[in-house]
């Protein structure tokens, strides 16, 4: 198969990177990625770097690398669809799904179900990719927004790093916060004793999680928390809660392993994600619905009118302050 190729010829002076973007109408990001692979040449000579200056007249060559893909598994599960346009897909992820395939990961995951949707964003550097702009644990439940479209990931992207997208989680703790408002601004990288695990490290990246108390349990041993990111990092919330001696019910990674904790998921859920959409520059909220399990363990151990009034999405929203919206 004859893989597809393309020259231009520059008419200023221009960074290779600004000038293709142009050319080809694709996202920076992408242009980078093309860069990187070296599929880039400057009047015959290879060239890595995006930033290089080009002069007038100069000409520019592109070996666009083969499409990847990989089949997609057969599912036996659907997945909620909270919203969905031409640039954006929001669900509720159940628990238990992973996100991404890997090595390790036998079950259909996330991406196999978007490509039953026939949910494939294009790359020019032939990578498989499907919209996904940020992860959830397997076991973590709740809110996750797939663009659909370059454009739309690229915006979306660019919000969760600068922190314009949120997400507010629900978590039920053992033993209750001390504080009604805790935050942990501490870098976490992966343990040194435990590969599955990620930890405090100050060699780590930055991470910072805001807690909130809502609701005692009937016999005051475990709490119903608010949980604010202001970072993205794996296992964040579960990381910072083990720094200070708290566990989520469930967790049995990070948790205390006491046999009275017998959940067999994570009650942790994302429950409330809010950015501005990338075509109407709007400013959206959704709220993940909690699923049976979640609903029934927190009805049986929290007092059921309470817990249903603390966990408004509006009131949650407004527990916190403006700065951290």
């Amino acid at each position: 198969m004859t893989q597809a190729k393309a020259h231009f010829t520059t008419d200023t002076a221009v960074r290779l990177d600004v000038f293709l973007t142009q050319q080809l109408g694709q996202t920076r990001n992408q242009i980078t990625q093309l860069i990187d692979q070296e599929c880039v040449s400057v009047d015959g000579k290879a060239t890595s770097k995006a930033g290089l200056k080009l002069k007038e007249g100069q000409t520019v060559y592109i070996i666009f690398p083969e499409q990847k893909s990989t089949p997609a598994q057969e599912i036996d599960f659907d997945v909620e669809i909270l919203y969905e346009d031409d640039d954006i897909l929001v669900i509720n992820k159940p628990s238990s799904l992973t996100v991404h395939p890997a090595p390790s990961v036998k079950e259909p995951t996330l991406v196999d179900w978007l490509k039953h949707k026939g949910i494939a964003l294009s790359t020019l550097s032939g990578e498989e990719r499907h919209g996904i702009v940020h992860r959830l644990d397997r076991g973590t439940s709740g809110a996750m927004v797939i663009a659909k479209n370059n454009e739309a990931h690229e915006a979306l992207s660019l919000q969760l790093q600068d922190k314009t997208m949120g997400r507010f989680y629900l978590a039920v703790v053992n033993p209750p916060m001390k504080d009604e408002i805790t935050i942990i601004d501490r870098p976490i990288g992966r343990s040194a004793h435990n590969r599955l695990k990620m930890a405090i490290s100050e060699t780590g990246k930055n991470a910072k999680t805001e807690f909130r108390k809502l609701l005692p349990s009937h016999d005051e041993t475990e709490e119903l928390i608010v949980c604010k990111l202001y970072t993205g990092r794996t296992h964040q919330i579960r990381v910072h809660l083990e720094s200070i001696s708290r566990h989520i019910i469930g967790d049995h990674l990070y948790g205390s392993h006491t046999k009275s904790d017998k959940m067999e998921r994570i009650l942790l859920h994302a429950y409330i994600l809010y950015f501005t959409h990338p075509t109407s520059h709007e400013k959206v909220t959704f709220t993940a619905s909690l699923d049976p399990v979640v609903e029934d363990y927190l009805n049986k151990h929290f007092d059921p009118k309470e817990l249903h009034a603390l966990i408004d999405p509006i009131r949650i929203e407004h527990l916190f302050s403006s700065d951290s919206l």
